[in-house]
């Protein structure tokens, strides 16, 4: 299916790129959620005319989230779980855990800006972590997790 891209997306395009994507995925995440419009003739004209707007809104997304990760980077991050002798958590630190312990810091983070590739952190000591603020502002922080016995 083609689609027009309301937004920049990672691995898929910028604004007002005509792509082509598989018909689930369109239908099911990027037009639902306004990330993408079908790329018809009337929406391609409807989209020119509204062009300078939407990238204006861009534009301010990605100057907010500059001004967000540069408050962000490099800040550090103490989590306490529960351990065993050997260093191993019982259970793990998630991404809900990072999230709950930023907005206590009083920043706002969703769990979905957390990137954690190796998963769930299940071990006592330092980690870093990656958060997406934007498709283009990624700022790294530190995670140490505590253990208590």
């Amino acid at each position: 299916m083609q689609v027009i891209l309301m937004e920049k997306l990672a691995n898929l395009g910028n604004l007002g790129d005509v792509v082509k994507v598989k018909d689930g995925y369109a239908r099911n995440f990027l037009i639902p959620h306004g990330k993408a419009k079908r790329a018809t003739e009337a929406n391609l004209k409807a989209f020119e005319t509204r062009r300078a707007d939407l990238e204006k809104a861009q534009a301010d997304l990605l100057v907010k989230a500059q001004e967000r990760g540069a408050k962000l980077d490099g800040l550090m991050l103490q989590i306490t779980q529960k351990a065993g002798v050997d260093g191993r958590l019982f259970g793990s630190v998630t991404n809900y855990d990072i999230v709950a312990a930023l907005q206590k810091q009083g920043f706002e983070v969703e769990r979905a800006q957390v990137r954690m590739p190796a998963g769930p952190l299940k071990q006592v000591g330092d980690h870093d972590i990656a958060v997406a603020l934007h498709t283009d502002v990624v700022v790294h922080i530190k995670i140490s997790v505590l253990g208590e016995i």
